[in-house]
């Protein structure tokens, strides 16, 4: 018998509480996207302090270029970081409990926002040894954030509403990427206005080897990056005033009169309406009955739960694999409408990255997780991801056949309209399923668990979308060009869609507890659809004895 403080969060009506949660949950998000988005125009800014010789034997596009080797690393770690993050939070979340290890994920954030604007010293070698530490410990916390945030949020929700409150969580990772290019926008401008007589480097003397650098430029990066920690900090105190959510109070630790209690809180729900399941929770067969024996290496959660693992770690590691890519491609996809870095000073170079980061944000990142809010709990979590991967292949399949040149070398207005197409699609898609769909389908003791698993897949995906493009987008005699990068990505969304078709379960309009159930042709079928149907088919055309 399912116990009546679960239900009553199943059908709990919407509250003030469920919006504070996804602004107190999704401030994680934020300061994940906004840290991790903001460093294209960081390494623009460092590339001109730490790398300012520009009278060489160079291409203009590897002028004030930070080496490749050092810009992956800077992006590397921080995903690296968060692989660890979501396995050893994740894990912690189903042991220790939601909310005891919630705000060590938002410090670790904290601390390693502002420690990246710090560094030993202005020498080259110990400005980056210092910014990838801090930012692998920021890597670690976002990566922590992000299965707490999924599980706190689908657990306090309702069941009719519970898609949009967790893509309004992760929503905000839309905000936090316009918010650190405005942030990057104001910083640069103010630095800009400031600096006396500041030129760009054409206008130099052809006996300068060196592009100017004002001395407070060092600080402008720094100020950035520091900025990304202020949001978080801010919701600090409210983490830490959540309860435990209800879940796992009542079937983890086996406590439902301290999940009415905590549920009577927040939700308005009176404790009367649990009585019963107090006092049926002490008998010894409701004990039993409510209590799992398996454990998480065991063939039972193979048999239960090894599909919807698969299949939820593959599609984000798929989808990760593009995104993260498409996200290294801005500056290609805008590299024909900009201004070349001759014929700017510091500040412009990074201000015009941040100003058409703004842009896909607005226009195509921010109106997808919109969308998704919209349909999410309508449509269902299956089709808006199957969706977005199938239109993402169609776009990168037809702006793949559109250019055939150099990278950034045929980015025309055409061009540009696809990119943000595809962005859109991500957003209302799978970037935003990927991370709602684990946090529906598994026990409430085993889902920050899978749902740190499944992340932690998806960013090994990241780290291989992003090593294999920056590899991708060299000069042509090394690499590929840029039709056959965006054929292979492509081919990445078509796997994500039949990925999504033919192993990915509904979870809409169902409880946790029924979701996490079973089907029984689980273990005779693994694929998802047509099998069943048949098998299903078969079964009931067969004549009763």
């Amino acid at each position: 018998m399912a116990l009546k403080v679960l239900s009553a969060l199943d059908s709990a009506k919407t509250q003030y509480y469920h919006f504070k949660a996804i602004i107190i949950a999704g401030m994680g998000l934020f300061t994940d996207s906004y840290d991790l988005f903001c460093i294209p125009p960081i390494m623009r800014l460092i590339g001109r302090i730490y790398y300012p010789k520009f009278n060489e034997k160079l291409e203009e596009k590897h002028l004030f270029e930070v080496p490749g080797i050092i810009a992956s690393t800077m992006i590397g770690v921080a995903l690296m970081g968060a692989v660890i993050g979501q396995l050893i939070f994740g894990r912690l979340g189903d042991c220790v409990g939601r909310r005891q290890v919630y705000g060590v994920a938002l410090i670790l954030m904290v601390v390693g926002s502002i420690g990246c604007g710090f560094s030993l010293s202005t020498l080259t070698p110990l400005v980056f040894v210092s910014l990838g530490l801090f930012r692998f410990l920021l890597g670690v916390g976002i990566g922590g954030d992000y299965p707490l945030s999924a599980t706190i949020m689908s657990e306090f929700a309702n069941r009719r509403t519970r898609g949009a409150f967790i893509a309004g969580v992760f929503s905000m990772q839309g905000f936090g990427i316009l918010f650190s290019s405005l942030v990057t926008m104001m910083v640069c401008s103010i630095f800009r206005v400031s600096a006396d007589k500041l030129i760009a480097p054409f206008e130099l003397p052809e006996s300068e080897k060196n592009a100017p650098v004002p001395p407070e430029s060092d600080l402008a990066w720094r100020l950035i990056l520091m900025v990304g920690g202020i949001p978080a900090l801010m919701t600090y105190y409210w983490r830490m005033k959540m309860p435990e959510t209800a879940r796992f109070t009542a079937l983890v630790e086996k406590n439902t009169l301290q999940a009415a209690k905590d549920m009577e809180k927040v939700l308005k729900v009176s404790l009367s309406q649990i009585q019963e399941d107090v006092e049926m929770i002490s008998t010894p067969i409701n004990r039993v009955s409510s209590s799992n024996t398996y454990g998480f290496f065991s063939k039972e959660f193979l048999r239960r739960h090894g599909r919807d693992l698969m299949a939820a770690s593959t599609n984000w590691f798929l989808l990760d694999i593009v995104f993260y890519s498409l996200n290294l491609f801005q500056y290609h996809a805008f590299k024909h409408h900009m201004t070349p870095k001759i014929h700017m000073n510091l500040y412009e170079d990074a201000l015009q990255v941040a100003k058409f980061q703004a842009i896909i944000a607005a226009s195509a990142t921010i109106p997808g997780y919109f969308v998704t809010v919209y349909l999410i709990d309508r449509v269902g979590r299956v089709k808006i991801q199957a969706t977005g991967f199938f239109f993402m292949a169609v776009s990168l399949f037809t702006t793949a056949k559109i250019n055939r040149g150099n990278w950034g070398s045929n980015a025309n207005f055409g061009f540009m309209i696809l990119y943000g197409f595809t962005f859109f699609f991500s957003n209302f898609g799978p970037n935003t399923t990927t991370f709602i769909v684990p946090a529906e389908l598994f026990p409430a003791r085993f889902r920050a668990t899978c749902h740190g698993i499944s992340g932690a897949v998806g960013k090994v995906g990241a780290i291989i979308g992003t090593i294999g493009f920056l590899w991708a987008s060299r000069d042509p005699r090394h690499g590929v060009d840029v039709s056959k990068a965006l054929t292979a990505m492509g081919v990445v969304c078509v796997l994500g869609f039949f990925v999504t078709y033919f192993f990915t379960r509904e979870t809409m309009g169902r409880s946790l507890e029924d979701n996490e159930n079973v089907d029984e042709l689980t273990g005779v079928w693994f694929v998802r659809f047509w099998p069943n149907k048949i098998w299903k088919k078969a079964v009931q055309q067969t004549p009763m004895n």
